[in-house]
């Protein structure tokens, strides 16, 4: 009888896992909402309708819920987790930092919004991503200059977020025309982790303090070190996004209009629905997700792939990378990928031209050092996944039948030696027959 529930199990996970994240279908699919208020799951609908229009499967379930698991039987059951349960103490379940870690470390992908009051165990996730919160409890970012007109905000803490990221491929190719409203808590980015990045900044005037105490001793965070909104994308390609402010998903602020403080331009509606759009596409590898297929090497003329080359061989190098746009893959262009043909050094580094069909080659000669060589591609750019690639090749010198009969460089030694002989033996007869 277990047996027959064990196998009734995995039947029921198997169309689950057959349509996760893969290489061919690199987008997230299945995603575990946690929040600590089923009222979330409506004061942020657009968000969410958001998701699940591009295809998404979301499970909306408490962050205490006993029964939560992020994996079964050795196999995660979602591919993105969303954690917008700020003043969660503990998780239920078999959830707890370590296991989110994990589920990061292991490539999937992750959206985690703070807010005023957060728990420690939420800040401890951030921290752990590269972000930083303000210890302060009830520390909120206040802005005098860059905040949002309202009648029911005497604070300045509703603030008019402008200072984006200047990448295409994580926030989009149109432009955020109108402001981004934030409400909440701000962070710094951690110097020691380089794989975090800001991608919403605060205004120079900006700081992180609680507005319903006099200052006393000057902010730990101020101005544009200030982050409101913040990408990781970890070396196994998995992305994190960090969000200070809950509110920034939710209905009201979508749909609110927005007019920064000293600006006469008024939008009717803020720019919050396509920055968290925009910016959840990148999270969840509808964009800038990039494959190396058809990695190829011969000599030049030839067609077969050789076991090993000799020194001084002319040799193709070739490779094909494409760029996920969320339905299909599409060629990728671009004028910076570079090959290595490496031994413990680079002895030749390559750009690879393309011919605008995702098609990458290039050819060079093999150098006179012969040993295990390795062609490598290391390629890394701001918002893309990193693509690393290695195929070993040993290079061997020439055999003892492959050198030429009489080498050109070699001919004044031939002349020197055929004299040489010549000398002596006109020395020889002229010192015997001489009298």
């Amino acid at each position: 009888m277990a047996k027959v529930s064990v196998y009734l199990t995995l039947t029921c996970l198997l169309p689950l896992l057959c349509n996760s994240f893969s290489p061919e279908n690199p987008k997230s699919q299945r995603i575990l909402v946690l929040i600590d208020d089923f009222a979330i799951k409506y004061s942020h609908s657009l968000f969410f309708k958001s998701l699940q229009t591009r295809g998404y499967d979301l499970d909306f379930r408490l962050a205490d819920d006993s029964k939560l698991a992020l994996q079964r039987y050795g196999q995660y059951l979602y591919d993105g987790l969303i954690i917008f349960a700020p003043s969660v103490e503990k998780f239920g379940g078999s959830i707890d930092l370590a296991t989110i870690l994990d589920f990061v470390d292991s490539g999937h992908d992750l959206i985690l919004a703070a807010d005023v009051g957060a728990s420690d165990l939420v800040r401890d996730i951030a921290a752990e991503c590269g972000a930083d919160f303000d210890e302060d409890p009830a520390a909120v970012v206040i802005d005098h200059s860059g905040y949002a007109v309202s009648a029911t905000d005497g604070d300045h803490t509703l603030i008019a977020g402008d200072d984006f990221l200047q990448s295409d491929v994580i926030l989009g190719s149109k432009k955020t025309e109108a402001p981004v409203l934030f409400r909440g808590i701000g962070h710094s980015l951690n110097p020691a982790n380089s794989l975090v990045l800001k991608v919403l900044s605060a205004s120079p005037c900006a700081y992180s303090a609680n507005p319903k105490t006099k200052l006393s001793s000057p902010p730990s965070l101020i101005g544009s070190a200030i982050s409101l909104v913040s990408v990781v994308q970890a070396r196994n390609n998995a992305r994190i996004l960090v969000s200070g402010s809950l509110d920034m998903f939710s209905n009201r602020l979508f749909r609110s209009g927005v007019q920064k403080a000293g600006s006469s331009t008024k939008h009717e509606k803020s720019g919050n629905e396509q920055f968290v759009t925009e910016i959840s596409k990148w999270v969840f590898h509808e964009r800038g997700h990039l494959k190396a297929v058809n990695v190829k090497h011969q000599k030049v003329g030839e067609t077969n792939e050789p076991a090993i080359y000799r020194i001084t061989d002319d040799l193709e190098y070739s490779v094909e990378i494409y760029e996920w746009t969320g339905d299909d893959w599409k060629p990728y262009v671009a004028d910076d990928v570079q090959v290595q043909f490496y031994m413990m050094s680079p002895y030749i580094l390559k750009n690879l031209s393309n011919d605008g069909k995702g098609l990458y080659s290039t050819s060079f000669r093999v150098p006179d050092v012969y040993g295990v060589f390795q062609f490598k591609i290391a390629y890394q750019r701001l918002g893309y996944t990193s693509l690393s690639l290695s195929k070993q090749i040993p290079v061997r010198p020439f055999r003892h039948n492959e050198y030429e009969r009489f080498i050109t460089a070699a001919y004044p030694y031939y002349g020197s030696s055929f004299s040489m002989m010549a000398g002596f033996f006109i020395f020889s007869i002229v010192y015997l027959y001489n009298k």
